[in-house]
Formats: C-alpha cells, sequence, structure tokens
C-alpha cells in the first residue's frame, strides 16, 4: 500500500508494541529484519506502549480525536489498529486491526483525504 501510494502523499508510520500477547518481544533491529521479510518499506519506529499509563503522548491524543475513539472504549485492542490522518493533522478514521487496508472502502477513505487536499 504504501509502495503504491506514497506519491499520491501517504506515509505509513509503524510502532511496534508488545502489550499484545508479547508478539514484539524482539529489539528495533529484530523487529525492522523481520518487517522487511515482508518488503515492509514504510517508516517504523521505536516500541513503545499504546495503552495504559505509559502510552505514547501521540497514542493518548489519537484515542481523544473524536474521529479516534474506539468503537468499545478507547483502548487499543490489537496490533495493527490504523489511523488515517489528514495533511492537516485530524484524525479522518480509526480502523480496527482486522480492518484490511486494501479494501475498496478505506481505499476510498484515502481518495476523499486527498480530494478536499
Amino acid at each position: 500500500m504504501h509502495a503504491k501510494y506514497a506519491e499520491r502523499g501517504l506515509s505509513i508510520l509503524a510502532f511496534p508494541s508488545n502489550q499484545f500477547g508479547n508478539q514484539e518481544p524482539g529489539n528495533e533491529t529484530q523487529i525492522r529484519q523481520f518487517a522487511d521479510t515482508f518488503q515492509a518499506r514504510f517508516d517504523m519506529f521505536s516500541k513503545i506502549e499504546v495503552n495504559g499509563q505509559n502510552a505514547h503522548p501521540l497514542w493518548k491524543w489519537l484515542k481523544e480525536q473524536p474521529n479516534g475513539k474506539g468503537l468499545f472504549g478507547n483502548s487499543i485492542k490489537w496490533n495493527f489498529t490504523k489511523f488515517l490522518i489528514n495533511r492537516e493533522g485530524q484524525v479522518v478514521k480509526r480502523y480496527g486491526p482486522l480492518d484490511d487496508p486494501s479494501v475498496p472502502w478505506i481505499i476510498n477513505s484515502l481518495y476523499r483525504c486527498w480530494r478536499y487536499l
């Protein structure tokens, strides 16, 4: 998805977290090497916490935004929760971990963001 839409302005930012079933136990180098096996060419940041008292300030902010609130409470339920943020820095939509970013309704959300830029 990053390779296909980067020229239109899409940036994918990944924030590994080990708060979900110990899925990210490795260090930054190990996590990056694992992501490289999937040809992940987007920006990957340091491992952080996304829930709880030690949640990273960015994730606290994302979850507090009107369009960043979760369906059943505000906590991040599992890895791969996604936020669509426009160029003005506004949260447009929050997607769950099972939402496939390549499906038409999510791609249409991207196009709507670009149309109004």
